[in-house]
């Protein structure tokens, strides 16, 4: 994935938590991860595994391809 790609992908993900009203605290708890690492993601700052992709997908009840349904 190039930078942009990465960027996106996290905005997506903060766009869909929000939606939701679940902070990063219980985001990071449903899909077992650290509350720093979703922050990371979410800020473009690291990529993803598609293992961690997929627990926040199910954490967010949406399937992994929405998380590549970008908005921009």
């Amino acid at each position: 994935m190039n930078q942009n790609t990465i960027s996106k992908l996290g905005l997506k993900i903060r766009v869909e938590r929000q939606k939701q009203k679940i902070s990063q605290e219980k985001l990071a708890e449903f899909a077992n991860l650290n509350r720093n690492f979703i922050g990371m993601i979410e800020r473009g700052e690291t990529n993803v595994t598609v293992r961690n992709l997929e627990n926040i997908a199910n954490a967010l009840n949406l399937p992994v391809k929405e998380l590549f349904n970008f908005i921009i």
